[in-house]
């Protein structure tokens, strides 16, 4: 098990690899207010039970906040300096990597569908795909046109960057290019693994609800930019644009946030234009020698 989030080790599968390669509210007197050695916070019977407030930020059962907190920094160091090569070879080759996050059921394919469909007249466009089974959604992509590159978790509930690595070996997505990375849906677990990608793009779809940012904070603190998709459904739900923008700004300041449809096409023209002026930063970084990251392709 991953001491990070929980998830699955050793049963992610990339197409064409084996097979891993790639409440309680306290206790008797706990006083209301304090938090436990377990880490989570004691309250009364009218109040919410918290098991995030320990150094940890989580609670697992039999563990310590201490031990926790130890597990957890080796795994993100070990993923931070996998993102690194990542990181050096994508921008060695002025590759623009964008990280899409989301719930599931977003209309993250959907989006990328469109986007590919825009893009790929003007420039070379791979995709990996995030998905604990099928490989529905990288063949949804495939009939773009497009190489996709399907990366099934198992129990796991995000990829990582030694999966990111992999998928660049076998895609080796070409200089000067898009490489979009479909995130498994989830707006937990994939805030705090770090891919190598130069943008984080979390997706909020307005069939969720406009409280999400603050629900979840951690992501929309991680991204740079956030599309609110299916904007064509404004009309039938409940979900205040404006409202949810207050509440994504409050958490990150600094994001960026375009309302989109993939299913009709409103918003692309700033959507794409902000990839554009992504891709122009990619590629002034001076390439750099292929044999320096062998491995990832040439």
């Amino acid at each position: 098990m991953c001491n990070v989030c929980g998830c699955g080790a050793g049963e992610a599968r990339i197409e064409g690899l084996p097979t891993g390669q790639g409440a309680r509210q306290g206790r008797p007197g706990d006083a209301a207010g304090e938090v436990s050695p377990r880490g989570w916070r004691v309250t009364d019977s009218h109040e919410a039970a918290h098991y995030g407030r320990g150094p940890a930020g989580a609670q697992a059962p039999g563990m310590s906040q201490a031990r926790m907190l130890s597990i957890e920094q080796r795994i993100l160091a070990r993923n931070d300096a996998l993102a690194d090569e990542n990181r050096r070879w994508l921008a060695g080759r002025g590759i623009l990597a964008l990280n899409l996050v989301s719930s599931p059921g977003a209309g993250k394919t959907t989006l990328l569908v469109r986007t590919i469909e825009a893009l790929q007249a003007r420039v070379p466009v791979s995709v990996v795909e995030g998905d604990q089974q099928t490989s529905f959604d990288a063949e949804r992509i495939r009939a773009t046109g497009a190489p996709a590159l399907q990366i099934n978790t198992g129990k796991g509930c995000h990829l990582d960057a030694l999966m990111v690595g992999q998928a660049l070996s076998r895609l080796a997505p070409p200089v000067d290019s898009v490489l979009l990375i479909e995130n498994v849906g989830n707006l937990v677990c994939p805030a705090a693994f770090d891919l190598g990608e130069r943008a984080k793009v979390v997706v909020l779809s307005v069939t969720e609800g406009d409280d999400k940012p603050l629900k979840y904070p951690n992501m929309f603190a991680a991204a740079s930019l956030m599309l609110i998709n299916k904007t064509d459904l404004l009309p039938y739900v409940d979900f205040n644009v404006d409202k949810a923008i207050d509440f994504a700004l409050r958490v990150n300041p600094a994001l960026v946030v375009i309302p989109v449809s993939a299913t009709t096409g409103a918003g692309f023209d700033a959507w794409l234009d902000w990839v554009d002026v992504h891709l122009d930063e990619a590629r002034t970084v001076v390439p750099l020698k292929a044999d320096l990251y062998a491995g990832k392709g040439a």
